[in-house]
C-alpha cells in the first residue's frame, strides 16, 4: 500500500461509493419514471417500487454514517488513552470529537504538543492534519 499522507488519507471504496450509490440512484429514477408512466391497475406496485428505492437510498447514507459514528467513538477513546499514556494527564474536554479524530494521525512525539496547540488556537480537524510533520497512517478507518 502507498504511504499514507494528508493528500491520500481519505478512503473511497469504488464498489460502495460509486457503484452502489449509482445503482440505487438509477433504481430511484427508473422507478419514478415507471410510476409516472404506469396505468391505474399498476399504480400500487409502481409506488411500492419508488418506496423501496427511497428506503435503499436512505439505508445507503445511514449505514455509512452509523459505522463512522461508532468508529469516531473508538478513535476518541483510543486517542484519550494515548494522551494519558504519554502525559499521565487526562485530555482536555475542550477538544471536539472532530479535533481528536484529526489528532490520530500525529505520531507520539508530536501528539501532546499538537493537542495543546489545538486547544489554544482552536484548530479545525483539517488544520490539525496539516500541522502534522510526520504522518502516522490509520489504515483501519472505514
Amino acid at each position: 500500500m502507498k504511504q499514507q499522507t494528508y493528500k491520500n488519507h481519505a478512503r473511497m471504496v469504488l464498489g460502495f461509493h460509486g457503484f452502489t450509490f449509482l445503482a440505487i440512484l438509477l433504481l430511484l429514477i427508473g422507478s419514478i419514471r415507471n410510476l409516472i408512466n404506469s396505468s391505474a391497475d399498476n399504480l400500487y406496485l409502481a409506488s411500492l417500487l419508488v418506496l423501496v428505492s427511497i428506503i435503499l437510498l436512505l439505508l445507503f447514507f445511514y449505514l455509512r454514517s452509523f459505522a463512522l459514528k461508532a468508529q469516531d467513538r473508538a478513535i476518541r477513546a483510543e486517542e484519550k488513552l494515548r494522551y494519558f499514556i504519554l502525559t499521565s494527564k487526562r485530555m482536555s474536554t475542550k477538544l471536539t470529537t472532530r479535533q481528536i479524530i484529526g489528532l490520530r494521525f500525529a505520531p507520539d512525539d508530536e501528539f501532546p504538543a499538537l493537542v495543546d496547540k489545538a486547544i489554544k488556537e482552536n484548530l479545525s480537524e483539517k488544520e490539525i492534519k496539516l500541522a502534522i510533520k510526520n504522518w502516522k497512517p490509520d489504515t483501519y478507518r472505514v
